[in-house]
Order: C-alpha cells, then sequence, then structure tokens
C-alpha cells in the first residue's frame, strides 16, 4: 500500500487530479486500474484524491497503461518526485496540525488569495507582536511558551511569499471591528500593526479593504474563509473555511462558486482600497 502523508502538497493534488484524468481518458475504471496494479481500487483513490503520496512504481505502471508517450511519462515522474518532497513546513510539523499543513501548501502554490476575516488581521499580514498576542489569548496560547514561539515563527516564516519576485495578489476584506479589537493591553502592538497595514496596502499585488460598521451586515458575516486561485488548469479553486478544532476544504463548483459571489458582493459594497488607507489612517491617528 502507499505511504500516508498527513497532509497532501499541492503538487500532489495537482497530479492525483491529472492521473484521474489520464485514466478516464483511457476508458478505464478505478478497478481495471487496480487490477493492473494488483492492489485494491482504494489504492488507486487515494492516489487520485492526493490522500497518499505519489508511489513512483505505482505511477510509471498507471502512465504505461493509460497510453502517455514515454517522453511526457518522464516529465510525470519527475514532477511526481518532487510532488513527493515535503514542504519547508514540515519542520514546524510539532505545533503545525495535519489539517492546516495543506492550507500552507494551498497558500505557496496560489496565483490569487482572497479572504475575508471579521475579527483579526490576517495571518499574513500580521506584525510578530499582534500575532503573539491573538495566540497568547487562544488554544495556542494553552500550549507552553516554546510551542507559542514556535508557532509565531511559522506565521512569520508563511509572509515570507509576500517578498518573493512573482508574489500571489492577495486581496482580503476586514471587518472594522478588526481594527478596534484591542490584542493586547499595550497600545504599541495595535499602533505596529496599523503601520504595517498602511505599508503593505501601498504594494502593487496586496489589496485591503474594511468592511464598515455603517455599511451595515453583508452576506459574509458567517465565518471567515479564504479563496484561493491557482495558475494550474489542472487545480480548481478552493476555498478553505475554519472552526474551532479543524478546517473545511470545499472544492465543489457550486461551493466555490457561492464563496465567490459573497467576495464579489462585498468587494463592492466595502471601502475602496483608497478609502480602506485612509480608515487605516484615521485609525493610527487615535493611537
Amino acid at each position: 500500500m502507499s505511504e500516508r502523508r498527513p497532509a497532501p502538497t499541492v503538487g500532489q493534488v495537482v497530479l492525483g487530479k491529472r492521473l484521474q484524468e489520464l485514466r478516464e481518458a483511457a476508458g478505464l475504471k478505478r478497478e481495471e486500474a487496480a487490477k493492473v496494479l494488483r492492489v485494491a481500487p482504494a489504492t488507486v483513490r487515494r492516489m487520485e484524491m492526493a490522500e497518499v503520496a505519489l508511489k513512483i512504481p505505482y505511477v510509471q505502471v498507471l502512465l504505461t497503461t493509460y497510453g502517455v508517450p514515454d517522453d511526457e511519462a518522464a516529465d510525470f515522474v519527475a514532477l511526481a518526485e518532487d510532488a513527493n518532497q515535503p514542504g519547508w513546513w514540515q519542520r514546524f510539523h510539532d505545533v503545525l496540525p495535519d489539517w492546516f499543513s495543506l492550507y500552507v501548501s494551498l497558500e505557496g502554490a496560489a496565483r490569487i488569495i482572497r479572504s475575508y476575516e471579521p475579527h483579526f488581521v490576517p495571518g499574513l499580514l500580521q506584525t510578530e507582536e499582534y500575532a503573539r498576542a491573538v495566540m497568547e489569548t487562544g488554544t495556542v496560547g494553552q500550549t507552553g511558551a516554546e510551542a507559542l514561539e514556535r508557532h509565531v515563527t511559522l506565521r512569520m516564516t508563511r509572509q515570507r511569499l509576500l517578498d518573493r519576485a512573482d508574489p500571489p495578489h492577495l486581496w482580503v476584506i476586514m471587518d472594522e471591528t478588526v481594527l478596534k479589537r484591542p490584542v493586547s493591553i499595550r497600545g504599541e502592538v495595535m499602533r505596529d500593526q496599523l503601520d504595517k497595514l498602511l505599508d503593505l496596502a501601498e504594494r502593487d499585488r496586496i489589496t485591503i479593504q474594511v468592511a464598515e460598521f455603517a455599511d451595515g451586515p453583508h452576506p459574509g458575516t458567517y465565518a471567515p474563509f479564504t479563496l484561493f486561485r491557482f495558475a494550474e488548469p489542472e487545480l480548481p479553486d478552493m476555498v478553505f473555511t475554519e472552526y474551532l478544532t479543524g478546517a473545511l476544504y470545499l472544492d465543489s463548483r457550486d461551493e466555490v462558486s457561492a464563496h465567490l459571489e459573497v467576495l464579489d458582493h462585498m468587494t463592492a459594497r466595502a471601502a475602496s482600497a483608497q478609502r480602506t488607507r485612509k480608515i487605516l489612517r484615521e485609525y493610527r491617528e487615535n493611537f
């Protein structure tokens, strides 16, 4: 049986979907592919669903069975070997929940990241002290000082993707509550956070909007969520939403479309990027 992984990498997700497409194009059912490999059909399903690492000998046999030309098969195998390598975040496995590993992988591979946050400044935009203050009051704060610092380091490391030569477009909508919610008794924590938001808001590939109180309720008030869009055609848009002890990853067309519609609606109603910078400056002046 193929080796299980705590969470798939984006490469495994993409190649798993591609394997499924190749099998279907060859007119084969999972049971027939499994018979060639002499494994249970569930093993083929797990490979296609990226629930297990891509076992290279199995991949090679399947590509031959599906009639993939040798040069294309060699490229696929090379990609599979790369996809099986653990991501940088795996060194934080001691504090990183399995359900969040995929999020970090998706975050690093996305071309567009759109999110709605009703409670706190999104992690990719947080200062170190703001992140520490937020985590101290949550479940992370109950795990001990060493684990807390590991979580903070992980969050700061994630932010490096914004400094890449070709970063994703990060588009965030925050409720005005985020700006009024105190996370620390030290005023400089929020002052520094507002300074960072103002700085980041000037970047070409970062868009920040505030959903103002004066606009009343909006369709996104249920929970925070993030939508990922990728350059790879094999990988559909995905939505992540978190709850107290876990998270959901949604990729069905109906669910993603519903979240995208809500984001578009909130984008139209929220303060523009220009007005948001004015709002941030006004809040900054009050500290």
